[in-house]
């Protein structure tokens, strides 16, 4: 877009209210970056100045994966960002190259050539690489220890936002558009409400998932060792259980291990790495019984999908929009959450870029745009979680049941079958709608099967088994992140 289009698109004078200050909240202040003159973030926790735990985001402690679809989309919005990641210490991780994968239907070849990637690091670094590039530009601030007590405005239009300090003092922020991504725990549907809305419906499906996450020292030589997962069998009957080592930043790996219910793991000590050993591959397990564990076992119970289908209402105010877990929450193993958010603030900006925030419609046009990126995570976690034993939330339908038998042949395929695991992946990363696994050329595919025989084990380098058989690292003495 020229400079001379988004100052049309701006307006002088102009504010924005973000509520919330996590990744979806900056990413909805970089997309309006230019075509407000101010953009106020309103966050009801105080924000890190570098990468570290922040209070309102309890999930960090656990594998995040930003595939390249989500990479891609917050580059439109901050030109640069990659870079910035790596120099940070995080890796960028080619698929299916750098990734040792057991699905439901067999071990994923590792092809010479990479179809896409994810940035592998921990939360806070993520964030707070993007919270720096966001909060360098003047026109962006936050106001911290604020928590948003309302909408201000009509059922036709918002016009700003009721806030509280860390004092107690109540006032009214007034702006020309408000972005909610305050996460999970939003309150739109009750502040539309308020404000003479129609009711918003939603769905949850809840597989009871458990997360027991721990941090080890990385093994001697292990600087470009893939991401290692282990994944459930939705349709085996059974609870559902996997673990994922992702290297991150400071020579460590982050192991996250989950369950569904009635297999779910414990956050004793003890039992993690038993736990990991007892999946349907002992891989996790093998791998990091020699390591030096950095801290504790983190367990996170807040896991379940949940979408709330703000683009079906009818009388859907003007100058609001809501992006983010606010909109849509997803099964964490599939780690889509991140990406979803990101595509949604590029759009946002697109619309925006385009008309300007007073523009008539323009917050529907957005919202349904936002939903478009839901839907195709929502569709992806929905179509397997319905099949796991005690599911709340709905069976799966006769449509599921065959959606999933052509699922499990693309997963069967694609251990053998490089085109499929290229369109597949296109899919699972977010960078094609899931009418990709329905081209001519993939539904031949699937009928024809792999190429090749299937993986009798897991598929290790000859340099990667080295760190498997290389004794056990002395332990060191450790001091945290932010310390270094």
């Amino acid at each position: 877009m020229t400079d001379q289009r988004a100052a049309r698109a701006g307006a002088h004078g102009r504010r924005a209210v973000v509520i919330g200050g996590g990744l979806a909240g900056m990413l909805a202040a970089a997309a309006l970056r230019g075509l407000v003159d101010d953009i106020c973030v309103v966050e009801r926790d105080e924000l890190p100045g570098g990468p570290a735990p922040r209070r309102g985001l309890p999930q960090a402690g656990h594998v995040h994966l930003m595939w390249s679809g989500g990479v891609r989309a917050v580059e439109t919005l901050l030109p640069g960002i990659t870079a910035r990641w790596l120099a940070a210490g995080a890796r960028r991780i080619p698929v299916p190259t750098g990734m040792v994968g057991l699905s439901a239907q067999g071990w994923f070849r590792r092809w010479r050539h990479e179809t896409h990637f994810l940035i592998a690091c921990s939360r806070d670094l993520l964030d707070a690489v993007v919270r720096d590039q966001v909060l360098a530009d003047r026109g962006v601030r936050v106001l911290q220890r604020t928590r948003v007590e309302g909408l201000v405005g009509t059922a036709a239009a918002v016009t700003g936002v009721r806030v509280r300090d860390g004092d107690g003092v109540e006032r009214v922020l007034a702006a020309d558009f408000v972005v909610d991504a305050s996460g999970r725990g939003s309150r739109t549907p009750r502040f539309l409400q308020e404000l003479g809305v129609g009711t918003v419906t939603g769905r949850t499906v809840d597989i009871g998932l458990v997360y027991a996450s721990r941090l080890f020292r990385a093994p001697e030589g292990a600087g470009e060792f893939p991401v290692v997962n282990v994944q459930a069998d939705p349709r085996s009957g059974r609870p559902g259980q996997g673990a994922t080592i992702l290297p991150i930043e400071h020579g460590r790996w982050l192991v996250t291990a989950s369950g569904t219910r009635g297999g779910e793991p414990s956050g004793r000590a003890e039992e993690f790495e038993g736990f990991t050993r007892r999946l349907r591959h002992p891989l996790v397990g093998e791998l990091i019984s020699r390591l030096e564990p950095l801290g504790g076992v983190t367990v996170i119970r807040s896991t379940s999908n949940r979408r709330q289908y703000f683009e079906r209402v009818a009388d859907w105010p003007e100058r609001f929009v809501v992006i983010g877990d606010a909109a849509g929450t997803f099964n964490p193993a599939y780690g889509h959450g991140m990406s979803v958010a990101a595509q949604s603030a590029a759009a946002l900006r697109e619309h925006v870029s385009a008309d300007g925030v007073l523009a008539p419609r323009l917050a529907r046009r957005v919202q349904r745009s936002v939903a478009r990126r839901v839907s195709v995570a929502w569709d992806l976690a929905i179509g397997q979680d319905v099949f796991y034993p005690g599911v709340r939330g709905g069976a799966p339908s006769r449509k599921d049941r065959v959606l999933a038998r052509y699922v499990d042949r693309l997963l069967k395929t694609s251990t053998g079958s490089f085109l499929v695991t290229k369109e597949f992946t296109e899919v699972t990363s977010l960078q094609m709608p899931l009418n990709t696994l329905v081209r001519p050329k993939v539904l031949l595919a699937a009928a024809l099967g792999p190429h090749h025989p299937p993986l009798g084990g897991p598929p290790l380098t000859q340099g990667e088994l080295a760190v498997l058989a290389a004794p056990a690292p002395r332990p060191q003495a450790q001091r945290p992140p932010a310390e270094r």
